[in-house]
């Protein structure tokens, strides 16, 4: 099958160079799709997923500051209102007066805060997001186990260096990893690390009216029962599905399951 990946751009937006992939193009037959991916995960990781999206959809997949091709320096601000200063700014900047938004872990909380300060955000899907803050317990993951592996992947890591991190991944995904974790700078990582733990985006919550899709993984320990009951309370639009095979990183562990549970939410039932 043809490939959707029209190209990879950089834009001045927010005041930073952001780059971004586009997939799909103008004449797909639905609305546009900004993809932000999680804290580790440079635009160029989620292109097997953004290739079906763009089958459907104009899909665009963001490199998040400090992250792949995007712009990063040790005075940059790494913070939860930067990087969503930066999704509003993009959408205005590539020209679309309103776009879907699809958010992976610490992409879903960008997408999340913009949702509540802009009406050009029309739909939302929050994959997994991380729901840890001020009082609230820690986010699962440990911190070291993202800098340990980019220290190593400074130096150059191979397939089976990066197995170590990611054991159930496919030698095709544990490759490209690899080759782009390198982008990811140290002190962005911390600061979005960090921010799991202090930016309280419960507070968001009642504020955000668009239609909104909160997948969670069956496997791991991100979202529990009893945070989906709050969410619930908190927003009442939300639509909620879980894929019970896949862990964290849902469409690497079922990426079926993960088309399957996001369904026709944006208009179009993928396969």
């Amino acid at each position: 099958m043809k490939s959707t990946l029209l190209y990879g751009a950089n834009i001045n937006a927010n005041g930073i160079r952001q780059h971004y992939l586009r997939y799909g193009g103008p004449q797909a037959t639905h609305d546009a799709i900004v993809l932000i991916p999680g804290i580790t995960s440079p635009a160029i990781t989620w292109g097997f997923v953004a290739e079906t999206l763009g089958r459907h959809f104009d899909t665009y997949v963001l490199d998040v500051r400090g992250r792949g091709l995007s712009e990063a320096s040790s005075t940059l601000d790494y913070s939860l209102d930067a990087q969503t200063a930066d999704l509003i700014a993009f959408i205005e900047a590539i020209g679309l007066k309103q776009a879907n938004v699809l958010g992976h872990s610490m992409g879903a909380r960008i997408a999340l805060r913009a949702a509540r300060q802009t009406k050009s955000i029309a739909r939302l899907a929050l994959i997994d997001p991380p729901v840890s803050g001020p009082g609230r317990r820690a986010y699962p993951a440990q911190l070291a186990w993202y800098i340990d592996s980019i220290a190593l992947a400074r130096k150059g890591i191979d397939v089976e260096g990066m197995r170590a991190f990611c054991p159930t991944w496919t030698d095709e995904q544990l490759r490209l990893r690899a080759q782009w974790l390198h982008t990811c700078d140290e002190r962005a990582i911390r600061a979005s690390f960090e921010g799991f733990h202090t930016d309280d985006i419960h507070a968001d919550m009642p504020h955000v009216t668009q239609p909104t899709l909160l997948m969670s993984a069956g496997r791991g320990d991100v979202i529990r029962d009893e945070d989906i009951a709050e969410m619930r309370d908190l927003m009442p639009q939300l639509e909620v599905v879980k894929v019970p095979n896949a862990g964290h990183m849902i469409p690497w562990d079922d990426e079926q399951g993960f088309y399957r549970a996001l369904g026709s939410f944006f208009g179009a039932t993928l396969t």
